[in-house]
């Protein structure tokens, strides 16, 4: 499904529109049988195997079929995202995730959302992380990660709170990164989450996957940008949450993959800097799968 970040301002899209269509002909007070309103809501669901271990079916329960939309977050750290009564879901990576299902009518109306627990205990083989320690919840997530020092001082990275945080500036850079196996011939996509509560200036968001190994003190950019955040390319400026593949910019350089030339071990580098990194950027929910 795709994912939208702008989940309560697409909420009072959702009331304007209605508002717009519904107010030339109705009286002024809702509840009095203007239709500003939609009746007999229900944010249930059910969960259905699908053909594997890491599939899912959504199922909304029964709902009128006028002016009902569907959100839906499945616990990637991406948020809402609308959907349809009816989604599929595919959930690679062990773990227990919380499916949150709203439903909205005429007016912005809609029940409490209904919310459910779906445990997966097998990898997907082909599509399951490679990345350790992606989410960066513990001391043992973080202690995959090595830092990258680029420029001699003011900016930095600091591990905290389930995610790591970039803030400085003055023109300076600094990054992190991580070892991963890869096989020759296997395409990967790269993502992560990446969010900031006030944008940034002239700053840049890079990632790259290489088989050359980053050096202490010196800058990184072998086999180019595969994933951007921009503020000369468009993005970045100003507050943003989401997967880098939404809020990210850059055309060629924020495609995601990377196709392995050879088995081995690449290195999946994550760097930043500019000229004032403001209160920062927050990464957290590192990716890298096999397409």
């Amino acid at each position: 499904m795709k994912k939208i970040n702008r989940g309560f301002l697409d909420k009072i899209a959702i009331i304007v529109i209605s508002l717009i269509l519904f107010s030339g002909c109705q009286t002024e007070d809702i509840g009095d049988g203007n239709g500003l309103s939609t009746d007999g809501l229900n944010s249930e669901f059910t969960i259905t195997q699908g053909s594997n271990a890491n599939t899912f079916n959504l199922t909304s329960n029964p709902n009128p079929t006028d002016f009902v939309f569907h959100y839906w977050n499945v616990d990637d750290g991406a948020g809402s995202a609308a959907g349809t009564a009816n989604e599929s879901l595919f959930l690679p990576d062990v773990g227990t995730y919380t499916i949150t299902h709203n439903v909205f009518g005429k007016g912005g109306s809609g029940p409490a959302p209904a919310v459910k627990t779906i445990t997966v205990t097998t990898p997907d083989l082909i599509s399951g992380n490679l990345v350790q320690g992606g989410k960066l919840d513990t001391a043992s997530d973080i202690s995959k990660w090595t830092v990258l020092n680029i420029s001699a001082s003011g900016t930095s990275w600091a591990f905290a709170n389930g995610k790591t945080t970039v803030t400085g500036g003055g023109w300076n850079q600094q990054g992190f990164y991580q070892a991963i196996s890869v096989v020759s011939g296997r395409t990967y996509k790269v993502d992560m989450v990446c969010s900031s509560t006030s944008g940034v200036s002239n700053t840049w968001f890079e990632v790259f996957v290489s088989p050359i190994i980053p050096t202490q003190n010196s800058d990184y950019s072998a086999g180019g940008k595969i994933r951007s955040i921009n503020t000369w390319a468009g993005c970045g400026a100003s507050a943003f949450s989401g997967k880098i593949s939404s809020v990210g910019c850059g055309g060629a350089d924020n495609v995601g993959t990377y196709t392995a030339t050879a088995t081995g071990t690449v290195y999946l580098v994550i760097k930043c800097g500019g000229e004032n990194l403001k209160d920062g950027i927050s990464v957290d929910n590192i990716e890298l799968r096999g397409i």
